[in-house]
C-alpha cells in the first residue's frame, strides 16, 4: 500500500467567489469531498499544508487521512485546480474510498537499473521514455505508491512493452492502459546521435577565405602602383 498521508481540514460555511476568494488570502484553499454513498462535503485546508504535499510524488497516488470534523475520512486524490500563472492552489477535489472498492488510479512509473544496462553502459545509449504513468485499478489496500521497472537487461535498440511488466499482486491494468492487440512500449534504449562534419565543406569555406585574401592583397598592390595616386607636398623632396 502507498505511504500514508495526512491533511487537517475545516467546515466551509461561506460558499460563493467572494468567500473563496477571502478564504485565499486568510491561507485557506476551497475543497470538496465526494463519493461513497455520502453527500459532499465542503472544506478548507491550510494553503502552506496543501502545498507542501503535492510537491511529493507519493502524494497523488496515495490513500490519504482527511481529518475533519465528523473524523477522519479515507480519501485519494482527484483533482487540483492551480492558478493560470502563480503557483497558488486554487481549489482541491477528495474522493471518498471504501475498503471493498477497486480504485482507478494513475500511478507514476519508476525506471530503475539504466545505468548497469548494456545498452547505456556499453554503448553509451539514452533510456527513453514513452509511458511515465500506467493506469490501474486495485483495492485500497494494494495500490502501489510507484511502480518499479527494471531496464537492466536492456541492450542498445531494446524496449521494453506493456506486456513485459509484472504489476504488483492485487493491481491490473485499466482498458485505458491497454487494448487487446495493442502492446505498447513502454521505454527503449535508443543510440546517441553523433554529428560527422561535412569536411568537404570546410575545405571549401578555407579555399574562399584565401581566394578573398588574395584579392584583398592584389588590390592593396595596385592601389600602391598607380602612378596617378597624389602624393602629399613634399613627399618626394
Amino acid at each position: 500500500m502507498s505511504v500514508n498521508f495526512e491533511l487537517n481540514a475545516t467546515t466551509r460555511e461561506s460558499r460563493g467567489t467572494t468567500a473563496s476568494r477571502k478564504s485565499r488570502r486568510e491561507g485557506q484553499v476551497p475543497a470538496m469531498v465526494y463519493g461513497a454513498g455520502k453527500q459532499n462535503q465542503q472544506l478548507f485546508l491550510d494553503s502552506n499544508e496543501i502545498s507542501h504535499s503535492l510537491a511529493i510524488e507519493a502524494f497523488h497516488s496515495a490513500i490519504i487521512s482527511l481529518n475533519t470534523k465528523d473524523g477522519p475520512q479515507q480519501v485519494i486524490l482527484r483533482e487540483v485546480q492551480m492558478h493560470p500563472y502563480r503557483p497558488i492552489v486554487m481549489h482541491v477535489d477528495f474522493q471518498r474510498v471504501k475498503a471493498s472498492e477497486k480504485l482507478h488510479m494513475k500511478v507514476p512509473l519508476h525506471f530503475e537499473g539504466a545505468d548497469q544496462s548494456p545498452g547505456v553502459k556499453i554503448d553509451g545509449g539514452i533510456l527513453s521514455y514513452q509511458m511515465t504513468e500506467f493506469d490501474i485499478t486495485c483495492l485500497p489496500k494494494n495500490l502501489p505508491e510507484f511502480i518499479a521497472i527494471d531496464v537492466s537487461a536492456l541492450g542498445i535498440n531494446e524496449s521494453i512493452h506493456l506486456s513485459d511488466i509484472n504489476l504488483p499482486e492485487g493491481v491490473e491494468f485499466t482498458s485505458t492502459s491497454i487494448h487487446e492487440g495493442d502492446n505498447p512500449t513502454v521505454a527503449t534504449i535508443t543510440a546517441p546521435k553523433i554529428v560527422i562534419e561535412d569536411e568537404d565543406s570546410g575545405t571549401e569555406d578555407d579555399a574562399i577565405a584565401g581566394e578573398d585574401d588574395d584579392q584583398g592583397r592584389d588590390d592593396k598592390s595596385t592601389e600602391s602602383s598607380d602612378p596617378s595616386t597624389p602624393t602629399p607636398d613634399g613627399a618626394g623632396d
